[in-house]
């Protein structure tokens, strides 16, 4: 990595979303106490607002809104291998039933599991505001940064063009 880019506000808030609306799907932790991955599951990103809240569709009977009745504390792990990006986003979720934001934020591939659509009776929406974040990104496609990686083996100098750092919003 090239260096460490530690991000507050607004560049946070961009770079945040640069990278949980590319890489979409995210492993979203609840139940964090217990620590055996079981209450970990994907959920793809449905946008990351002005404020940098990450939102999310969710059924209103799941285990994940039952846990997060119980605690709001999230972890969300973002990777995409391919791009040598990932993210980690420590936060709070917040269960949302408003009918107006379910609207706005609504896609047509979300009656896989709403089959009611935008009025099913069991949708809901999550916002996580984050507490923490941190990312590793690295600039450039995998086959380049890979003929990087075996010329700063030769040479012993790093020649991968990236950044990673903590990103305050």
């Amino acid at each position: 990595m090239e260096g460490l880019k530690n991000l507050r506000s607004q560049d946070a808030i961009v770079k945040l979303r640069e990278l949980a609306e590319s890489i979409d799907i995210c492993m979203f932790c609840t139940n964090l106490k217990t620590d055996d991955g079981a209450s970990c599951r994907p959920m793809s990103t449905q946008k990351v607002c002005e404020e940098g809240n990450i939102w999310f569709f969710s059924p209103r009977d799941s285990d994940k809104n039952m846990e997060l009745e119980w605690n709001k504390k999230v972890q969300l792990f973002y990777s995409h291998p391919g791009k040598d990006s990932f993210m980690i986003v420590n936060g709070e979720a917040e269960i949302i039933l408003d009918k107006e934001k379910i609207e706005k934020l609504w896609s047509p591939v979300l009656i896989t599991w709403f089959q009611g659509g935008k009025d099913d009776p069991n949708i809901s929406i999550l916002k996580v505001k984050p507490t923490t974040a941190y990312y590793w990104d690295t600039e450039g496609n995998k086959m380049i940064n890979f003929l990087k990686m075996m010329a700063s083996a030769a040479t012993g100098k790093n020649l991968v063009e990236g950044n990673e750092g903590t990103l305050s919003i």
